[in-house]
């Protein structure tokens, strides 16, 4: 997750909230160094550390032009590795390859304590690998549906303590919940935590159940709730606490003995746990407690998840050990969820990744700090696996697992796609169809961070060439992808190989994707009600007038006093504007106060002990500011039109207004529900 929006998109690394001219730069160096990597030049890691030497080797075998074996994959790794890190500004990664059954490479790079200068060791060092985790809770999901414990298409009611009520006629289903259609809001409260909290899963997802904002089964809404709601079922009908049920049934029979899915990390793993970083050149971090166990907290080594990656892509066997029937592992893996064809769709759990003609599937995982991505060839038997312990440079950890596939998949997997060519007049009407604003699915919808859906609202627009442009869709360089049409409503990256598809509604596009995140999330067109094509040049207007009246009341009082005028008011024409005044004072510290709430939530920093108070004490000045002005300038408009002269009166029209438009805005995008769950 990830990014876009309320937070970044999926994979959405959902934190790369980077300034785009470091990042241009930094992904113009990239591209120019990958590009020699994927030529095939190593470059060798003399000065990064490396270790963890694997149990059991694969011998070559040729895929595309290469051999993927350790004496050609390793030296291209290096190289990528030892120019990536530094140049990023992270402090160490884990990789894991694997293919056919046997593990390829596992290898750590840079440094797990760079305080102590202490490199990686891949077979040591666990990393943090935060939705990955959710594999192996749909995993065990699929156990208890082998045994006949959980219907993927029964209302998941049937398997709860508590109700879950439909939602628009529909009730929500465990297939729902592994594709992530189950509709609910994006939760950010405690997702990522420096103290353990929530430790009982029960007691989580029972606090509170998230509001819904699509239907069961008809849109993908990123939800960590709703994987924490599966394995809470997997706990109610095994019998067994979700940690030792993780431990029994996965971990122990692939032999994943540095592998922990509890909070706090046993002491024996935890003093092996590499240590968490914004950059490598700062200070580390406190381990990050996840709310939604299920959904985040596994900790692991690269030979532990090349296990896992092994079972998965052998029908749910490693050896003698089998976790999955072959049958149950071929239904996980199949991509039989695209909402938006052709784009990538959703498996159980995974997701489609498709690339060069290959079928992929993966899922990454991000939190404040470790950012990975596990990428299955499923057909091929091949795996790919890396870890950061940084976020890195303008978000870089992001880049370089995306880049690192890529590379990987064009030097044992290359192909070339050759795409159908649309006329330019119906590309361009096509284009100028899409243009407006859209939001996400993947947001808040009840509480005050809904106010992200004001802040951060997609715009599709159309250069001179015909071409999409969206800023929020950046490539490595930090600049908006240009998106060419190759069939009707579906465009390619002119310069990449991901597309995007647009979903028509009554020969309208209503929402759209693009490949990397469908799985996950879409676009939707904003209604003209929240659209800031107009409501953001009137917010501007409204704090111009609250200012100028700001300024123009005690300037006016001043010079009054000086000149000797005397007031023209009448004593209760006074007051009622002296109250509006104050009411224009509060409502231009109003957004400030909710800045230094929101960006806090955003990025897992904010104070548990006084975040409720925070949001109810702004919500309730927020309602007096705006709510209260809209009343007193009403009043001071009546007064106007009763007793005073032109000038009045059209001040006071525009008083109403500048209130009116603020209120308007806080009531639409929730920062007058007085909601402290989000």
């Amino acid at each position: 997750m990830q990014l876009l929006k309320n937070r970044p998109p999926a994979g959405l690394s959902r934190m790369m909230l980077a300034e785009a001219a470091p990042r241009r730069l930094f992904g113009i160096i990239l591209l120019a160094l990958f590009g020699c990597l994927i030529a095939g030049a190593p470059v060798h890691a003399s000065s990064i550390a490396s270790h963890g030497a694997d149990s059991k080797v694969a011998e070559g075998k040729p895929i595309g032009t290469r051999r993927l074996d350790r004496a050609d994959v390793e030296p291209w790794l290096d190289g990528f590795m030892s120019l990536a890190l530094p140049r990023s500004d992270i402090a160490g990664a884990t990789v894991a390859i694997v293919s056919n059954g046997q593990i390829v490479l596992t290898k750590g790079y840079g440094y797990a304590d760079v305080a102590q200068r202490l490199p990686v060791d891949a077979d040591r060092h666990l990393f943090r690998i935060a939705s990955i985790s959710k594999l192996f809770t749909w995993t065990a999901v699929m156990q208890q549906v082998e045994a006949g414990k959980i219907d993927l298409d029964a209302d998941i009611n049937r398997y709860l303590d508590f109700r879950i009520p439909p939602y628009r006629g529909k009730p929500l289903t465990m297939r729902n919940l592994m594709t992530h259609t189950a509709g609910f809001e994006l939760v950010m409260r405690d997702l990522f935590s420096a103290r353990a909290n929530g430790t009982d899963l029960g007691a989580t997802v029972k606090r509170w159940v998230p509001s819904r904002i699509y239907a069961p089964g008809t849109t993908p809404t990123y939800s960590n709730y709703a994987t924490a709601l599966a394995g809470y079922i997997v706990e109610r009908v095994s019998g067994e606490p979700f940690d030792d049920y993780i431990e029994r049934h996965i971990l122990r029979p692939l032999q994943m003995t540095r592998s922990t899915i509890r909070q706090p990390i046993p002491a024996q793993l935890a003093k092996d746990l590499s240590k968490a970083y914004l950059s490598g050149a700062g200070s580390s971090f406190p381990y990050e407690y996840s709310l939604h166990r299920p959904a985040g907290a596994m900790a692991s080594t690269a030979p532990d998840i090349a296990r896992f990656m092994m079972a998965h892509l052998n029908d749910g066997a490693l050896g003698a050990d089998r976790i999955l029937r072959p049958e149950t592992a071929r239904m996980m893996h199949r991509a039989t969820y695209p909402l938006l064809p052709p784009l990538h769709g959703m498996g159980l759990g995974f997701y489609q990744h498709d690339i060069n003609g290959h079928r992929v599937i993966m899922h990454d995982g991000d939190t404040r700090f470790f950012h990975s991505q596990l990428n299955l060839f499923i057909d091929d038997h091949v795996g790919i696996f890396v870890s950061f312990n940084s976020t890195g440079r303008d978000g870089a950890a992001d880049i370089l697992r995306a880049t690192l596939f890529k590379a990987f998949a064009d030097r044992y997997f290359p192909a070339v796609e050759i795409d159908r060519r649309i006329d330019r007049e119906t590309a361009l009407r096509h284009a100028r169809a899409m243009v407006g604003r859209y939001e996400l699915s993947d947001r808040s919808a009840s509480n005050f961070l809904a106010i992200n859906g004001f802040r951060h609202q997609t715009v599709v627009d159309v250069d001179d060439n015909g071409n999409l442009v969206i800023a929020d869709l950046t490539g490595p360089d930090g600049v908006p992808k240009q998106w060419r049409e190759i069939a009707p409503f579906v465009w390619r990256d002119l310069h990449g190989r991901e597309r995007l598809a647009a979903q028509m509604v009554d020969g309208r596009p209503s929402r759209f994707s693009v490949d990397d995140y469908a799985p996950m999330v879409v676009w939707d067109r904003l209604p003209w009600w929240k659209s800031t094509l107009w409501l953001g040049p009137l917010s501007q207007g409204a704090f111009a007038v609250l200012l100028l009246m700001i300024v123009a009341l005690p300037a006016i009082g001043v010079g009054r006093r000086y000149f000797g005028i005397p007031a023209v008011l009448a004593a209760t024409d006074r007051r009622v504007y002296f109250c509006l005044w104050l009411a224009a004072l509060a409502g231009v510290i109003v957004p400030t106060i909710w800045l230094r709430i929101i960006e806090p939530v955003m990025t897992f920093t904010a104070d548990p002990d006084t975040i409720d108070i925070q949001v109810i004490a702004t919500s309730t000045l927020t309602l007096a500011a705006y709510a209260g002005g809209v009343l007193l300038a009403s009043v001071n408009g009546w007064l106007a039109f009763k007793n005073r002269g032109l000038v009045s009166r059209l001040w006071s029209l525009l008083l109403i207004f500048s209130f009116g438009t603020l209120f308007w805005i806080s009531w639409v995008f929730k920062l007058l529900s007085f909601q402290t769950d989000f």
